[in-house]
């Protein structure tokens, strides 16, 4: 008879642990340890590469079920950076980003699906004032108990927009519509 009230305790420990264990995870970007690159062609005779450099967001991770996470990435606008201070100038004014304006590039997942590489993120982007739906695959690039005594997790994107389609129309004879976008980003687990 003692045998089953020490089972029946077992069991809820096991279960207990294993709701723990399962618990999604919550991440924030890690800034000096994220970037966000684009390139865009140049009077269809080249390609133009530049960064944002202030990078922030969150993201949550559900290891039991990654179609239940969530990513928010947001960038500072302001902080473009084409290695050329005239030109990046000129692309925080009303010609191109609009800085003052639109001083954020958000996007916001609603929906996570698993492929063979990793996820789609499906969600809404916010550029230039424009919000438009768009979907974006991101591959895990690792996650680890780093040296810093934290926990981190990485991934990368890479994908396509139109400038156009979020209003971002000047100097359309010079600058190419197609913007390529490279991201990879990495947050640190909270407590």
């Amino acid at each position: 008879m003692l045998l089953r009230p020490i089972s029946l305790a077992a069991v809820c420990w096991f279960l207990c642990v294993g709701a723990a264990i399962a618990q999604p995870s919550k991440f924030v970007v890690d800034n000096v340890h994220s970037s966000m690159i684009f390139g865009v062609g140049h009077l269809q005779l080249s390609y133009t590469y530049g960064r944002f450099n202030k990078i922030s967001g969150e993201f949550t991770l559900d290891a039991a079920d990654p179609t239940k996470s969530q990513f928010k990435i947001t960038v500072d606008a302001a902080s473009v950076d084409t290695n050329d201070a005239k030109r990046d100038e000129h692309l925080r004014s009303a010609d191109f980003f609009d800085v003052v304006k639109f001083p954020t590039i958000e996007f916001v997942s609603t929906a996570v699906t698993k492929t063979e590489k990793g996820l789609d993120l499906k969600g809404n982007m916010t550029l230039h004032g424009v919000t438009k739906e768009i979907t974006i695959p991101v591959t895990k690039v690792g996650e680890a108990k780093t040296p810093f005594n934290d926990y981190r997790a990485g991934f990368l994107s890479q994908f396509m927009l139109k400038r156009s389609e979020y209003g971002m129309t000047g100097a359309a004879e010079m600058v190419g519509d197609d913007v390529s976008i490279t991201i990879s980003f990495e947050g640190v687990k909270q407590p």
